[in-house]
């Protein structure tokens, strides 16, 4: 796919293709994340939901536009802080989302990282999942893996703590 007007990774510009680094490093990072902590089968919906929310973090909270370049073991503790149960998450990858895309339209349009991301932000909402429904179990804890009420849940949802847990083990 050909983005003009966009520059390609070498800075020639002239209508080349743009790799969407960005991205593609935040989604590799998240995915030795999960992959390590073994939480989920890498086949299975749920990892790639702990990927892409996990993704959307490490990217979105690159406010310098140096993610190729940042060391994963420094950005830790920002990423928990973003993935903790208590903070707003939905609504901060909302405003960044916004943000980004306000920026992209000054310059030339959109990003293909911003491209990637917008997808995987679609695909974590509109997407639910099928999961123990915590709140209706007597003590919030389920008896077996299997037992208990089920309840769909938007991918995000689900994403978002395996996400958190897999740094957590990292």
């Amino acid at each position: 796919m050909l983005h003009r007007g966009h520059q390609s990774t070498d800075g020639t510009g002239g209508g080349e293709l743009t790799v969407p680094m960005a991205w593609l490093y935040a989604e590799y990072i998240a995915d030795e994340l999960l992959r390590t902590g073994d939480l989920m089968p890498p086949t299975s919906f749920e990892f790639r939901a702990g990927r892409d929310a996990l993704a959307l973090t490490i990217f979105l909270s690159d406010t310098d536009g140096e993610l190729p370049g940042i060391r994963v073991v420094t950005q830790l503790e920002t990423w928990l802080s973003l993935t903790a149960y208590d903070q707003p998450w939905q609504n901060w990858v909302d405003e960044r989302m916004s943000q980004l895309t306000a920026e992209a339209a000054e310059l030339e349009g959109p990003a293909p990282d911003l491209e990637l991301a917008a997808a995987a932000w679609r695909w974590l909402e509109e997407t639910e999942l099928l999961a123990p429904d915590l709140n209706a179990v007597p003590g919030g804890t389920p008896v077996g893996e299997d037992d208990g009420p089920k309840v769909w849940t938007p991918a995000w949802q689900l994403g978002l703590p395996l996400g958190h847990l897999a740094i957590h083990l990292f």
